[in-house]
């Protein structure tokens, strides 16, 4: 951002050219933008992804149930049987065969992964099942919700800034280009005749 602490000192100097004021006018664009535009690019994602993640909560909510399962033997260990909402690590769960009553009062049995030790016949453990009585995963909170949201925030806050810093090269990179191109032209037109006699040099 040279260009944007130069664009003052250069605007009278009878030495900068259009294209100096030009890339201090570009550096000076592309930083308002990530101060102003990429910030609120950010709180409209978020905004949205709230919106849609406390709706996915309350859905969620009114069509997951929790119910009390009964353990009815214990099942032979699976490498598979790892809490997805645990540690990073993942959290070891325990297999069962259990029995539960579904919300709408049917009854349902099948293998169950519990987070007991040591499960013993007729132990219960909490369940979350839909309106049919399947076995699904626990409701998403509000808390989480929103800290998903926060981070789409962030997120797209910081590729909008990665995106306009992009352009702005992209722009400057071009000019440059074009700058040397200029360059090239005039010296190919003075160079055959630098330093000879009477041409003025």
């Amino acid at each position: 951002m040279r260009a944007i602490s130069g664009l003052w000192r250069w605007r009278h100097n009878p030495l900068c050219r259009p294209t100096d004021l030009a890339e201090g006018w570009v550096g000076l664009v592309a930083l308002l933008l990530v101060v102003l535009a990429a910030p609120a690019a950010g709180v409209l994602a978020g905004g949205a992804t709230e919106d849609v993640l406390q709706r996915s909560v309350r859905e969620q909510h009114e069509n997951r149930h929790q119910v009390r399962a009964t353990v009815i033997r214990e099942l032979d260990p699976s490498p598979l049987s790892v809490d997805p909402e645990g540690s990073v690590g993942g959290e070891l769960r325990t297999r069962v065969l259990a029995r539960w009553t579904a919300s709408d009062g049917t009854g349902h049995s099948g293998p169950v992964s519990t987070r007991l030790k040591d499960p013993r016949p007729d132990d219960r453990f909490p369940l979350w099942t839909d309106a049919e009585g399947r076995i699904t995963a626990r409701p998403m909170d509000t808390v989480t919700a929103t800290t998903h949201a926060v981070l789409a925030g962030f997120g797209v806050t910081l590729l909008t800034a990665v995106l306009i810093e992009g352009v702005r090269r992209l722009i400057v990179r071009h000019m440059v280009h074009h700058r040397y191109v200029r360059l090239d032209r005039a010296w190919e037109r003075a160079g055959p005749d630098w330093g000879r006699t009477g041409t003025g040099s």
